[in-house]
């Protein structure tokens, strides 16, 4: 009997842990009457990144203007963080599954924030369906900025730390204050961005793509600017995305 409790106990748990909501900060989201700062929610299935402004990383000063200014030209950036081995490495999955196990399972692996230029809206260059569109009011863009910075490792003088270009494309990689496994994984660092610019989130659950995608469509349905059918998609927790 005292061992059916406890099982009860530790289900119930979970369940609470599985539905807590890290509540929003109104203050920052949504955008009220103020010009907004268009970012762009990117899930390629099992991966987040955020499409940004180039000029609202650069506002502010400090490391992450210094590495964006490093980046070829292009307006818009596509941040993302990872781990520092297996999310540079662009090779097939199928010969990197025992790297994808070791990033994984080892706790404390080295991690890295990619900022890749690129010219294109990505309202043009991605899927409707790989996409979210979120307006952010400039204190919540400056909230997002505030945390991709913290995420920076630097040098004695403060400037960030450049690990590595990958060949073939424009995107860098630099060194992250951060720590990758599967307690810490992508999705859950760009759930941080989203909640660090005023969204509400659910931690436990950001461990998939799915789920960030569909804390974007929520937030900007309930700000009232969902993109056409997402809105009501997100209304119902429904919105049609992967996990």
């Amino acid at each position: 009997m005292p061992g059916r409790f406890l099982l009860a106990a530790l289900i119930g748990a979970l369940a609470a842990l599985w539905s807590l909501t890290r509540p929003g900060d109104p203050a920052l989201f949504p955008a009220s009457q103020e010009a907004g700062v268009t970012v762009y929610l990117l899930d390629n299935g099992f991966h987040t990144d955020l499409a940004v402004p180039r000029a609202a990383l650069m506002g502010g000063g400090g490391a992450l203007a210094e590495a964006t200014a490093s980046l070829a030209p292009g307006d818009w950036v596509l941040v993302g963080w990872g781990d520092a081995k297996f999310y540079v490495d662009q090779s097939p999955v199928s010969g990197r599954l025992a790297d994808g196990a070791r990033a994984l399972f080892k706790p404390g692996n080295a991690a890295v924030v990619m900022l890749d230029p690129v010219a294109t809206d990505p309202a043009r260059r991605f899927r409707p369906e790989d996409r979210q569109a979120l307006t952010l009011s400039q204190a919540g863009m400056g909230g997002l900025r505030a945390r991709v910075q913290a995420s920076l490792a630097t040098d004695a003088a403060g400037r960030p730390i450049l690990a590595t270009a990958r060949p073939g494309d424009d995107a860098r990689f630099f060194e992250s204050r951060e720590t990758f496994w599967v307690g810490r994984l992508c999705n859950h660092w760009t759930a941080e961005l989203l909640s660090a610019a005023g969204l509400p989130i659910r931690p436990w659950r950001t461990l998939t793509s799915g789920e960030v995608m569909r804390t974007a469509a929520r937030g900007q349905a309930e700000g009232g600017q969902a993109e056409g059918g997402r809105a009501e998609a997100a209304k119902l927790d429904l919105q049609p995305v992967r996990d």
